[in-house]
């Protein structure tokens, strides 16, 4: 007897499904229509520029275009590693970001946990207000403060030395306190911005694991250490993670409203090089080479950093 064989029917969509759908999107339009700016900022600022790094491979030229430029291959790779000054850039690059990463990444996750102990909603509401205003200005603006509070004529740093019998400091101009004051100025500026992110985290912890703790007798620092510190965790991988990949990236803003010829060898990264060779300089195809450059050591960077997450505690960002 031969067996039967079944035949497979053509799909057909379900207009019922179809229905669902439509009416899931028309009830939930408001939603939909709040993430369409992020989508379209991403698309337009993040995705779309990336078609013009193909300029790294050329010689580009402003009149030619990106499509008539000649092509070079590797030309400006090779130019990268052979300039001098390239590896003295990378070298305050790294320096300068793995200063920022030892003393600022931490600097947010103390200040939480002090705000967290504190106990009178008044004065935490105002110590927040104070901490948090200094993210609002721009570096423009903070670069002037520090320039002034350093100042060897009117500064008020320099009027303390004075008071104390010393000799006024040129703080800016010497290449051994350029690193230290940019470290400092942006600790200043960003920690009490970053402190939301773990100050809304430790809203998440049951209030029920402190109480228990205290039954127990454990103090205020060994709740600390056991509660909250692991209920911190996974959030501290994260933006420790994403600012690991983000680790040649120092912004220019900062950079260039505190440098000078004085302390350039000491305080010039890759930012203000790519702006003074790239925009000022004229030369597109190799600060576009740099681009690339940072972006493949980040990359690796997170890769690596994401994989040892995972094994080590266990948390990583995918």
């Amino acid at each position: 007897m031969g067996q039967s064989q079944s035949i497979a029917k053509p799909t057909v969509p379900n207009s019922t499904t179809t229905r669902k759908r439509k009416s899931y999107f028309m009830r939930k339009w408001p939603l939909y229509s709040m993430i369409l700016p992020v989508v379209l900022f991403f698309i337009l600022f993040k995705y779309v520029p990336l078609f013009g790094s193909m300029i790294a491979f050329q010689d580009y030229n402003v009149f030619l275009g990106v499509s008539k430029s000649p092509f070079v291959g590797l030309k400006h790779f090779h130019n990268l590693f052979a300039y001098p000054e390239f590896y003295q850039v990378l070298r305050n690059t790294l320096l300068i970001s793995l200063y920022q990463l030892v003393f600022g990444f931490p600097a947010p996750i103390v200040l939480a946990l002090l705000l967290n102990e504190v106990r009178r909603a008044f004065f935490k509401r105002i110590s927040q207000t104070l901490l948090y205003l200094p993210h609002f200005l721009s570096w423009v603006i903070v670069g002037g403060m520090v320039i002034n509070f350093l100042s060897p004529k009117t500064g008020l740093m320099n009027e303390v030395i004075r008071h104390l019998g010393g000799t006024p400091v040129f703080f800016m101009q010497e290449p051994d306190y350029f690193r230290s004051i940019v470290v400092l100025s942006a600790i200043w500026k960003e920690v009490g911005w970053g402190t939301i992110i773990y100050l809304a985290a430790l809203t998440g912890i049951n209030p029920e694991l402190y109480e228990s703790a205290e039954v127990d007798g454990a103090g205020r620092l060994r709740q600390v250490w056991s509660i909250t510190l692991p209920a911190l965790l996974p959030t501290i991988m994260v933006l420790l993670l994403l600012r690991i990949g983000n680790v040649l990236d120092l912004g220019v803003e900062q950079l260039y409203m505190l440098l000078n010829p004085l302390v350039l060898s000491v305080g010039d990264v890759f930012d203000t090089y790519i702006y003074r060779i790239g925009l000022v300089g004229m030369q597109y195809s190799y600060t576009t080479a740099i681009g690339l450059f940072k972006s493949v050591v980040g990359f690796i960077l997170l890769i690596g950093a994401n994989q040892l997450s995972r094994r080590t505690t266990g948390n990583s960002i995918y």
